[in-house]
């Protein structure tokens, strides 16, 4: 029984280590090049509707229910969803908008737990194609954040089937 106690301790103290050692913050960025200039990739990303053609996370809940508000390509052009378990609740609307170059959003979730992030789209041109820059910025609270061990891999599903749907649509 004590050896038993003695193990529990020991991985409760290597779970708080390492929970302190990674701390809060949370960076993701993935990258694909796209056969397509700047202005056509941007045309799908320069507002929220555009960009839920691809969104890959649209694809969690067939019966999603979305609302739009704000202009739609400017600042504040947003949209909340409300899914079913996986996909969660929540808000993203436009912060910043750079033609041709760049989107930028904030991302509040309220279902399956409450968080929030930001999140860039970057457009870099090579030659006649375009590299796209999609990343995720976020703070995870203890013990919350021990979610990272698992996150990069669920992140870089998710992004690059994004990337590789809006490469399909801009490339047409």
């Amino acid at each position: 029984m004590k050896n038993l106690l003695k193990i529990l301790l020991a991985i409760v103290a290597v779970l708080i280590i390492t929970m302190l050692v990674m701390g809060k913050a949370y960076h993701f960025e993935k990258s694909i090049v796209i056969n397509a200039p700047a202005e056509k990739v941007y045309s799908h990303l320069n507002s929220t509707k555009s960009f839920n053609e691809w969104n890959p996370w649209f694809k969690l809940d067939p019966t999603l229910k979305v609302t739009y508000s704000g202009n739609p390509g400017q600042i504040g052009d947003k949209y909340c969803w409300d899914g079913n378990k996986e996909a969660g609740s929540g808000c993203q609307e436009i912060t910043a908008l750079v033609p041709n170059q760049k989107q930028s959003t904030k991302m509040v979730f309220f279902k399956p737990f409450e968080s929030d992030a930001t999140s860039n789209i970057v457009l870099t041109p090579e030659g006649n194609a375009t590299k796209v820059t999609w990343d995720m910025d976020c703070e995870l609270d203890y013990p919350m954040n021990l979610m990272k061990l698992f996150m990069d891999s669920q992140m870089d599903k998710s992004y690059g089937e994004g990337l590789s749907a809006l490469k399909r649509i801009a490339e047409k």
